[in-house]
């Protein structure tokens, strides 16, 4: 269970996206949006998560829960408007990687759609939705 663990942590070819959609995902998601506070990994949503800017969310958000000593993460929907499958599976593989460690999940600054879909896939029961 522990190697099972660490294997999901170290980042691999599959959080890759290329060419021309890679690009412009780079260009909407910026570095500083990830953001290591205490323990804790802050990432802050771009305006719109779909399959484009996936694979970069995924990839910096798990270079940085391999390189820093990170306990939970903190997903902050403030800019987010829309969000489709992609953002759930970004959301449940930051948490299945986290979780084998002891961390935990959260999510800040949800309008109702993205409450919405949260209550619809179920990632409400797995991740600590915080009143802002």
């Amino acid at each position: 269970w522990v190697l099972f663990c660490m294997l999901w942590r170290a980042p691999g070819p599959w959080a890759l996206i290329c060419g021309k959609e890679r690009m412009e995902a780079m260009e909407q998601i910026a570095t500083g949006d990830f953001q290591v506070i205490d323990s804790c990994l802050l990432i802050r949503l771009p305006e719109e998560i779909d399959h484009h800017g996936a694979g970069f969310i995924c990839e910096c958000a798990d270079r940085y829960l391999v390189r820093e000593e990170v306990r939970d993460v903190v997903f902050d929907f403030g800019r987010t408007k829309f969000m489709d499958s992609s953002g759930i599976g970004i959301i449940m593989g930051r948490y299945r990687k986290i979780s084998c460690f002891g961390g935990r999940v959260y999510a800040i600054h949800m309008d109702r759609q993205i409450e919405r879909i949260f209550r619809l896939s179920g990632l409400n029961k797995i991740v600590e939705v915080l009143e802002s």
